[in-house]
């Protein structure tokens, strides 16, 4: 057993809580609901970026490649100030969702390149230009910009040109649990030798303005020459060294009220006080008396050209052995390699050096996207005794419904900087390649959103931040599953108790779909936009402009999936607890009514004979429908509904099998048009599927034929054959349109922040990838299709799905001729030796040349091309 393998046991066991620290500290607090207290719900207003260095943060805090405790009480970044800048630069920087061309967009330049589980080494990487950043032309471009044009880029401003940056690497090992050294080093990549000045900040949250438990303010205060203590009522005592005791500039982590608001009342050191010190000269800023709640040393580095500078640090609990730097190295040294015996026990040693390297920084990026995430909706909406009442509006405006909610926990989040918040189905995807490296964890994640504080009375699970009662997919079941038959292969002990725990409470959240979301009682679901943003001709999450409402290809497949999955755990249960039977019988008959109604309802249901497709369908107030013939992921959401069930899971739940009997004996209605083939004594391994074999061999010449979806990276989220044949529709004199747009979205619907009409996903890839592995099992090489269709090529189900597997790992991968599709034409990416080598893991893909868009650091969903490299090889 590899050492961190030990110290997780040790972390899951409590002997030793070696995630008390981590990088929980988000990047970007500003612009978020939590911190909106605006009558009309415009985040991004009510608290921009020109606020956040003034402004005193409510529910958290952010940073530059900082961490903090498992609670947010105390905190440690980098700050950094190259000379040239109007501000020093604490926090990342991107625009606004006005402000962009395309929706909010973070405009740094950093990586995550390591960590392990427990965060007892961790490394990030931050690129400073050595020239005033480029604030003011980011905006200036992206106004300039309309959204048939990519969004502009720090790097196209030139502030990389001929190398005149700094990389600043930030490191963390960790000695004990309570013992963390802090490594920064900093290269001048340019021809010249440049100034620095280099900033490591401690402080506290802010938990003491609000009039809220009467907090006491703690404090920090100087004890010797390069050392502080840090001391708070619920953390104890705090010791922080600086080596070569730079000088320490202390302040409070209070807001300016005087530059905010002009009052004239107010504290004297505020949370902008070492900008006002270091950029703008004012000694009065900051406290001469050595004490507040935010403190920093000031490094002023001159950094030769091609040379690098080390700072180190080391934070400790005052009940840690004394000690400065002399293991400090050693230290370092071992963790490191620690880290690197974890990862090889993955079996990741038989990839190529490449393809270890994308794993890799995979799993770095999922693990630093881990955030403390702190949001009592009761307390929002009301607001604080100390104060002003927040406006009436917000009590019937978003989340309102929601006042039951109350988080006080580390979760994962999608982006630290974009996605600050948790997104329920983008966590339950999170979770799978999270559970190769920390089961415990993943188990932890997917219970946490069903408990009573999170999921609602009514059984609805949050969707995200910015309206819990949207609808993501019911994704939950499958996820809590995936990670259980993970943790089972890993550990060798299966854990009931988390999938019956996890199962009590998807009861209740399937009970909710079922009533909620099922207008005519006819087992066809809606759901509206079902976290596929602009997928549609309508925006889904509103009413439609012809009125009526829109029955879902995915939101009734979904359902089928969920009932499936249900089942799947029914069955698992019931071979240790018999009890589980009969609820293994209930959503088999769920299973049946959805199925049959998603293929014969009205005739056919929502399959298309014509296309040998399933579209959604549109249904008038005058009870006509008819098929909105948009040929998308949606209609491959059907093959998701597919389980392989073995007669060993069976064999002693003869009540089952005799419903099972029932049903094909006395049901043809419902059995008649799907895919069912039950396991008994003759035949040890059966299937169930809501698509018929020769829909399903239909489906995939469609989805398999590289003029369609095929693309050579990976299943597009659109058909292509809409760049030549858009689907038009005209309701009341306006045109709805929907074209193949392989990159950024061509319209505004859901802010143009992301786009489902042509790029490449990696969420629903894996579940396509999953289902044909599933359809293989049952059918072996008695089910083959041409791969791509059209190629005269002949392939079982596994090899397609091994094939698509490794056309999205190709995204990372360099090609023939050294280049990272990912990286598309961006010159400086593909070739510098600084650049080449550091990933973002994007939100989603150009559908034609795998080039990355969206969020650039979305490794939560995206982090999935670790699991495929791990199953699948290059």
């Amino acid at each position: 057993m590899s050492a961190e393998r030990q110290r997780l046991l040790e972390a899951r066991d409590r002997v030793k809580h070696w995630k008390r620290w981590g990088p929980y500290l988000s990047e970007r607090q500003w612009g978020t609901v939590r911190e909106d207290y605006s009558p009309d719900g415009d985040a991004w207003s009510a608290f921009p970026f020109e606020h956040s260095h003034l402004r005193a943060y409510r529910w958290g805090e952010d940073g530059l490649l900082g961490i903090s405790d498992n609670h947010q009480r105390l905190c440690f970044a980098v700050a950094l100030w190259n000379g040239q800048d109007s501000i020093l630069k604490e926090r990342l920087y991107g625009l606004n969702n006005a402000q962009g061309n395309h929706g909010e967009d973070v405009k740094e330049v950093y990586f995550y390149l390591d960590s392990s589980p427990t965060h007892s080494y961790m490394k990030a990487l931050y690129k400073y230009p050595h020239g005033a950043y480029p604030y003011d032309w980011l905006r200036r471009r992206a106004a300039q910009l309309g959204l048939h044009e990519h969004e502009p880029e720090v790097w196209e401003s030139g502030c990389f040109d001929e190398q005149r940056y700094f990389d600043v690497f930030a490191e963390y090992a960790k000695a004990d649990e309570n013992d963390i050294l802090i490594r920064l080093t900093v290269h001048n990549r340019g021809p010249e030798a440049a100034p620095l000045h280099l900033l490591p900040t401690l402080w506290f949250r802010n938990r003491w303005a609000w009039g809220r438990k009467n907090r006491a303010r703690p404090v920090i205060v100087e004890t010797g020459p390069g050392q502080v203590e840090a001391t708070e009522a619920t953390m104890g005592r705090w010791s922080f060294t600086l080596e070569g005791a730079p000088p320490l500039l202390f302040t409070e982590n209070d807001s300016n009220d005087h530059v905010l608001y002009g009052n004239s009342v107010g504290g004297l050191y505020t949370k902008d006080a070492f900008h006002r010190r270091v950029v703008n000269g004012e000694q009065e800023a900051v406290n001469p008396y050595q004490t507040g709640s935010k403190v920093c040393g000031w490094y002023q580095l001159e950094v030769p050209a091609g040379g690098s500078v080390s700072v180190r640090l080391r934070l400790r609990a005052e009940s840690q052995a004394a000690g400065g730097f002399s293991d400090f190295d050693e230290i370092f040294a071992q963790r490191l390699k620690e880290t690197d015996d974890f990862y090889c026990e993955l079996r990741s040693c038989t990839l190529s050096d490449d393809a270890r390297l994308v794993q890799r920084q995979a799993f770095a990026g999922l693990l630093w996207s881990k955030q403390y995430y702190h949001y009592v909706v009761e307390d929002w909406l009301n607001g604080d005794p100390a104060t002003p009442a927040p406006p009436a509006e917000r009590m019937n405006g978003r989340n309102a419904q929601w006042r039951h909610f109350f988080t006080d926990d580390i979760l994962s989040m999608p982006d630290k900087w974009e996605y600050p918040w948790f997104a329920a189905w983008d966590l339950a995807f999170h979770m799978i390649p999270f559970a190769q490296i920390d089961a415990e964890f993943a188990k932890t994640q997917l219970q946490l959103l069903l408990r009573e504080w999170y999921l609602h009375p009514n059984g609805q699970i949050p969707a995200y931040e910015w309206a819990f009662s949207d609808v993501n997919p019911p994704v939950h079941a499958w996820a809590c599953y995936r990670v259980f038959k993970i943790d089972w292969k890993e550990s060798g002990t299966p854990d009931y108790g988390f999938l019956e725990r996890c199962f009590h409470k998807m009861l209740m959240n399937f009970t909710w779909w079922v009533n909620r979301k099922d207008s005519a009682g006819d087992n066809i679901f809606e759901g509206g936009f079902l976290g596929l943003d602009n997928i549609g001709v309508f925006d889904r999450s509103r009413p439609l402009p012809t009125g009526g409402y829109t029955e879902q290809s995915d939101g009734t497949s979904w359902m089928a999936m969920y009932s499936l999955n249900m089942l799947r755990i029914a069955l698992e249960l019931a071979k240790v607890n018999p009890t589980y039977e009969d609820i293994a019988s209930k959503f088999l008959e769920h299973f049946l009514y959805i199925a049959s109604a998603m293929n014969t309802l009205g005739g056919a249901g929502l399959w298309d004979d014509q296309d040998g497709f399933y579209y959604d369908r549109l249904r008038l107030p005058s009870g006509k429908c008819y098929p909105l013939r948009v040929r998308s992921i949606v209609g491959l959401i059907p093959l998701f509904a597919v389980e392989t069930v073995d007669a060993e899971m069976t064999a002693n739940l003869e009540g089952f099998r005799r419903r099972t009997r029932w049903f094909i004996e006395h049901r043809g209605d419902l059995t008649g048009h799907l895919l069912w083939h039950p396991a008994d004594d003759q035949n040890p391994l059966g299937i169930i599927a809501l698509i018929q074999p020769v829909r399903l061999i239909r489906a995939l010449e469609l989805m398999l034929d590289e003029a369609e979806f095929l693309s050579p990276y990976g299943i597009r989220s659109m058909s292509q054959v809409h760049r030549r044949n858009p689907f038009v529709m005209h309701v009341n004199g306006d045109e709805y349109r929907v074209d193949y747009a392989p990159a950024e979205s061509s319209s505004r619907m859901f802010g143009g922040n992301s786009n489902w009409r042509g790029p490449i996903w990696f969420p629903l890839n894996y579940l396509l990838i999953e289902s044909l592995q599933k359809f293989h099992h049952y059918f072996g090489d008695r089910l083959q299709v041409e791969f791509p269709t059209g190629s005269g090529e002949i392939m079982n189900l596994a090899e397609i799905a091994s094939e698509i597997s490794k056309r999205l790992s190709r995204i990372f991968l360099r090609d023939e001729d050294g280049r990272r599709p990912c990286y598309g034409d961006t010159e400086l990416f593909q070739k510098d030796e600084h650049f080449r080598d550091y990933l973002f893991f994007h939100e989603y893909f150009h559908g034609d040349n795998g080039a990355g868009l969206g969020a650039n650091h979305q490794t939560g969903w995206t982090a999935l091309v670790a699991k495929l490299l791990t199953q699948s090889g290059e």
